[in-house]
């Protein structure tokens, strides 16, 4: 098992397409394309795409293996991602907790930027060891701790309020993956830097990804006309040299095995 940590820089891309679903999709995009290099070279597989979204990868994934299926909890996306699907693929909606796919049918899940939204993790691994055939693979990635960092920092100088998820540890990750039901065959940290026009271009991606909602707040009107300028003031001490405004994502890739047990 490697830990690789390297950061990559993502140049920015101001999309004027905000209609679209793929309008926050640069993140999505970098690491579902990294984790393509770690899927089998076998064809005649079952593979799920879990939280398939707007089914960019269900599709490439559908050009390589025999049975593709891609899961999503938003109809809006299924109904999005089927309308553009060049593929034969069965689209189902779904919670990631209780998939109506039968024990031990399917070869690869393949998870790209989903699992930070489940909670607890231990019962999706359950529900992953169920459908997964002895000896089958999940290959994902998820946010860690680090991400987002120079939004918490400017928060951080306004009030001691949540305003951005807490994601959790490499190591969490890591101990959770090496357990009695999966071994990790390998697993990498990548820290990416994504580009902003400015801090609300920040705030509209963070919307697309889901980012945005931080549960258990205290108050409400926590983020009023003052501490939002406050905030983006902060937010200035982050700015580049040209102008744009950066900001970090920690994307942390796993393989994990389904063992024989």
């Amino acid at each position: 098992m490697g830990n690789n940590f390297s950061r990559t820089k993502i140049a920015r891309s101001f999309s004027s397409a905000t209609h679209s679903y793929d309008v926050s999709a640069r993140l999505q995009r970098y690491t579902g394309k990294h984790l393509m290099s770690k899927l089998p070279k076998r064809s005649d597989l079952t593979v799920v795409d879990l939280g398939c979204g707007t089914g960019f990868f269900t599709n490439i994934l559908a050009s390589k293996y025999k049975q593709v299926i891609g899961v999503d909890i938003s109809k809006g996306m299924l109904k999005f991602a089927e309308e553009k699907s060049t593929h034969d693929i069965k689209w189902i909606e779904a919670d990631a907790f209780k998939l109506p796919i039968e024990d031990e049918s399917v070869d690869v899940i393949y998870s790209n930027l989903m699992i930070q939204w489940c909670n607890p993790l231990s019962d999706l691994l359950t529900e992953m060891t169920r459908i997964l055939k002895p000896g089958g693979l999940f290959v994902f990635s998820t946010l860690v701790e680090g991400t987002l960092y120079e939004l918490k920092s400017s928060w951080k100088q306004v009030d001691d309020e949540p305003h951005v998820l807490d994601f959790q540890p490499k190591d969490t990750l890591v101990n959770t993956f090496d357990g009695s039901q999966f071994k990790l065959l390998d697993s990498q940290v990548k820290d990416i830097a994504l580009e902003y026009e400015n801090v609300m271009h920040l705030l509209h991606e963070l919307k697309g990804l889901g980012a945005n909602h931080v549960p258990n707040q205290k108050k409400k009107g926590l983020s009023g006309k003052d501490k939002w300028k406050q905030m983006t003031e902060h937010y200035e001490d982050f700015r580049e040299p040209n102008g744009v405004y950066p900001a970090t994502y920690s994307a942390y890739s796993g393989v994990a095995v389904k063992l024989n047990v």
